[in-house]
């Protein structure tokens, strides 16, 4: 049955705004669909990437999982990979001066970039523009004419660059520059719509203000909830150490979902999953009557983001994994395997710390010494408390690390 053009923009419309934070030009999003609706002109809807670093993580998949609904109402997405800007870096949120970024670097990230969105977006329905088809032949000219749209003071509205200048730090002239010319992508791809996290509501709103000063009609803006990582507290990052890879192992996934802090559940659900919002509800509410464990709640996160990104065999294999490993005290199938030689060795034993070095979880004595006094590192199911232990190892044995993961240990002569 076919539905009436109201009860499709209703419809259309609580699958966009699922998850959204803001939306700036609700009612011009009405109009243009209905226009989409009558003419068959998709919608024009735009999200860049800065390819600075380009291991996509969960926090990242939030925008382009809108992006991917986007595409399936049937409306054309461009994602823009910023290799111009890109080498300006996006100030957004940046105390200091970045350092820019080669041409070579912001290739690669972008091809990398690219390769992986695939397992969210469908490439053969995309557009992938790089900004630098139209920004590198702009001249000064050009440059004067756009730039003069856009006034000093609007600038400073941005809270970092207030605070820097505030505080006496420097703000590079050519940062000025990042917003207007994130703005300027909007009229050269003349975008409808165009999405980012709230940290990029400035950069979005430029463009909004120039593609009104060029005589366009002015794009809706959508802002999605920035993600906090597995520490509950800060936004994903993999500076940070609380991100979750959408390309690491399945065991790796599972098990870095089941340590999120509960209170992030429902949030997860709704901004990384297709569940069904009656289901989170009805799951939420479980969980508040006690009726709903917060440990079976993640694992059905768990089983449902693993699912996604490597296949419903490799999910049911992680959660197989995971509750071998923490229920019974095994060792999972799926874990990282580290080689050491018998010759660094000691009448048979290894320092704890030297061991912890090898599997890579970190660089720093500091760090891994923590993890032994805060009582996050195992050694064949037993915890280990004294940085000074020295371990007798055989090959097969294993090691827990945290939310690092589990290691098996492999021994060559």
């Amino acid at each position: 049955m076919k539905l009436s053009q109201e009860a499709r923009l209703n419809k259309d419309i609580a699958l966009i705004e699922r998850g959204v934070e803001e939306i700036i030009g609700i009612e011009e999003l009405k109009k243009k669909l209905l226009r989409f609706y009558q003419t068959g002109k998709p919608l024009v809807v735009k999200e860049g990437f800065d390819p600075s670093a380009p291991d996509i993580h969960l926090g990242h998949t939030v925008t382009l999982r809108k992006l991917r609904q986007f595409q399936d109402l049937g409306h054309q997405v461009v994602f823009l990979v910023g290799d111009f800007t890109g080498r300006i870096g996006d100030p957004t949120g940046k105390s200091e001066t970045r350092r820019q970024l080669t041409e070579e670097e912001v290739r690669q990230n972008a091809e990398t970039y690219t390769q992986q969105i695939s397992k969210i977006l469908d490439l053969q329905k995309i557009i992938i523009e790089f900004n630098s088809k139209w920004l590198s032949k702009l001249t000064l000219a050009d440059l004067i004419e756009i730039t003069s749209r856009v006034t000093v003071a609007r600038m400073l509205e941005r809270e970092d660059f207030a605070k820097r200048l505030k505080e006496g730090k420097p703000i590079g002239l050519h940062e000025f520059l990042y917003p207007v010319m994130q703005g300027y992508d909007s009229i050269a791809l003349q975008a409808d719509v165009e999405l980012g996290g709230r940290d990029q509501l400035f950069n979005l709103l430029v463009g909004r203000d120039l593609q009104r000063e060029f005589g366009q009609e002015p794009q809706v803006v959508i802002t999605m909830p920035l993600l906090e990582g597995t520490d509950g507290v800060e936004k994903m990052s993999k500076s940070l150490g609380n991100y979750i890879g959408i390309d690491e192992p399945p065991f790796t996934m599972f098990g870095k979902i089941m340590s999120i802090p509960d209170s992030l559940i429902e949030k997860y659900f709704l901004l990384l999953t297709d569940v069904p919002m009656e289901e989170i509800r009805r799951m939420k509410a479980e969980y508040e009557k006690g009726e709903l464990h917060p440990r079976d709640w993640k694992k059905r996160l768990a089983f449902e983001l693993v699912r996604m990104y490597h296949g419903e065999e490799k999910a049911l294999l992680s959660q197989e994994d995971f509750e071998r490993a923490f229920s019974h005290k095994e060792m999972p199938e799926e874990a990282q395997e580290i080689v050491i030689s018998s010759s660094i060795l000691k009448e048979g034993k290894i320092w704890i710390l030297k061991l912890l070095q090898k599997t890579g979880v970190s660089s720093s004595n500091t760090e891994l010494r923590r993890l032994i006094e805060q009582g996050g590192v195992y050694f064949n199911g037993e915890r280990i408390q004294d940085v000074n232990t020295d371990l007798p190892i055989k090959d097969g044995d294993y090691l827990k690390v945290g939310k690092k993961g589990f290691f098996r240990i492999k021994l060559e002569d």
